[in-house]
């Protein structure tokens, strides 16, 4: 886990196609960890350690309601790797989340300055405001809608 997470430049979508909404969607997120809120930068140069939501390539923020740790016998927290497709239980608890956030605005201001690519940061917060190494997530992606 990490308390910051900076990509690779993503493609943003081609300014000549129209979209009317666009998501950064954070796939495969631990939350087995600390509680923490992920500040989430959208920016062609990457951001500084110090940035908070005053800086200009914040984009916006989730929160993660994280378990704090196992605390039971052996294998309580263990995910199970194989479901039988008729079982009714609700999913493991630790399941890796997902979370969507909305950048609409944010990739059409890019965009509007010729900006081709762009970085995601993503700064992980605890409640004692400071930065953490509560992170992991597998992957973030673009995705507009028409």
């Amino acid at each position: 886990m990490v308390e910051r997470f900076t990509s690779k430049p993503i493609e943003l979508p081609p300014a000549d196609r129209p979209f009317v909404r666009a998501d950064l969607i954070f796939h495969g997120l631990d939350h087995s960890g600390a509680s923490f809120e992920a500040q989430v930068f959208l920016g062609s140069r990457g951001v500084g350690r110090d940035a908070d939501r005053d800086h200009r390539a914040y984009v916006g923020s989730f929160f993660i309601f994280g378990h704090g740790g196992c605390f039971g016998d052996v294998g309580h927290c263990d995910i199970p790797r194989d479901r039988d497709p008729f079982d009714l239980r609700p999913p493991h608890q630790l399941e890796p989340a997902t979370r969507i956030l909305t950048v609409t605005e944010a990739v059409a201001g890019l965009l509007e300055r010729d900006v081709e690519t762009a970085k995601v940061t993503v700064i992980a917060r605890t409640a004692s405001k400071k930065p953490a190494d509560v992170l992991a997530f597998e992957k973030v992606r673009l995705a507009t809608y028409a």
